[in-house]
C-alpha cells in the first residue's frame, strides 16, 4: 500500500530556503507517511530546480502565482492526503507522528500547525500567538502554518482558487473542522524583520480586511510585495 501523504510545494525563487525545508521533513520518509515531493515552481532562476530534482521530486512550471502554483501541484499530487507547505517553513521535530495520529483518528478533518517563527523576542512571540488565535477562533490559518488536507476534502472544497494572494484563506473559508496539530511550522521572520514587525502585522491585517471587502487579489498582490 503506498504512503498516504504527497508533499507539495510552491516556489519562486527559493534555493537559500528549500533545502532546509526539505531537510526537516526527512523524518516523514522513516515514518512511512510521504508518497512523493511536488514542486510547483513559478518559472525560478536560481538553483531550485536542481535541488528539487536531487530531492527526486516531481517538476511542475508554471506562471508565477501561489494559487495557481498550488493548484497545478495538487492535480499532480497522488497521494490520498495532501501536505501543503511553503519553501521557508521548517516542520519541527514530532510532526510526523502529530500528522500520523490525526491521520488515524482525526475523522479525515483538515489540519494545521501551529505557528512559530525562526527568531527570539517578545514580537516573534506575539505576532505567532495573535496568528495561533486566529487561527482556532476564526478558522483561518495562513499557509505559513501547513495545510494538511485529505484529497477528497481539498477537491470537494474546490482547491485552491488561481490567484496571487489569499489563495490560502479562499479555501480555508471553504473548509470544515480545522484542526490544530500539536506541532509547530516554524517560518521565515525575513518579513517582518525588513519591515519591523508593527508595520508588517499592521499591513497583513489591512490586506486580510481589503479582501474581505472584495478587492482584487492582483492588486493586493501588487501592494503586499512593496
Amino acid at each position: 500500500m503506498p504512503a498516504p501523504v504527497s508533499i507539495v510545494i510552491p516556489t519562486l525563487n527559493a534555493a537559500e530556503e528549500l533545502p532546509a525545508c526539505l531537510e526537516h521533513l526527512m523524518e516523514g520518509l522513516g515514518a512511512g507517511l510521504i508518497r512523493e515531493l511536488v514542486i510547483t515552481d513559478g518559472g525560478s532562476a536560481d538553483e531550485t530546480r536542481a535541488i528539487a530534482q536531487a530531492a527526486g521530486a516531481e517538476w511542475i512550471t508554471g506562471a508565477p502565482s501561489r494559487g495557481g502554483q498550488l493548484r497545478r501541484g495538487c492535480a499532480a499530487a497522488k497521494g490520498e492526503w495532501l501536505l501543503v507547505l511553503h519553501a521557508d517553513t521548517h516542520l519541527e521535530p514530532g510532526w510526523a507522528a502529530a500528522a500520523a495520529q490525526h491521520l488515524q483518528e482525526g475523522q479525515g478533518r483538515p489540519a494545521y500547525f501551529r505557528l512559530r517563527f525562526r527568531a527570539r523576542g517578545l514580537m516573534p512571540a506575539w505576532v505567532a500567538g495573535w496568528a495561533n488565535l486566529r487561527a482556532r477562533l476564526f478558522g483561518l490559518p495562513y499557509g505559513d502554518q501547513g495545510l494538511l488536507i485529505r484529497r477528497e476534502g481539498y477537491e470537494a472544497a474546490g482547491g485552491y482558487p488561481d490567484q496571487p494572494l489569499m489563495e490560502d484563506v479562499a479555501l480555508v473559508r471553504r473548509l470544515k473542522g480545522l484542526t490544530a496539530l500539536p506541532s509547530a511550522a516554524l517560518t521565515s521572520a525575513a518579513r517582518y524583520q525588513r519591515a519591523g514587525w508593527l508595520r508588517r502585522g499592521a499591513r497583513n491585517l489591512w490586506t486580510l480586511a481589503c479582501y474581505f471587502l472584495g478587492r482584487d487579489t492582483h492588486k493586493l498582490a501588487a501592494s503586499y510585495k512593496k
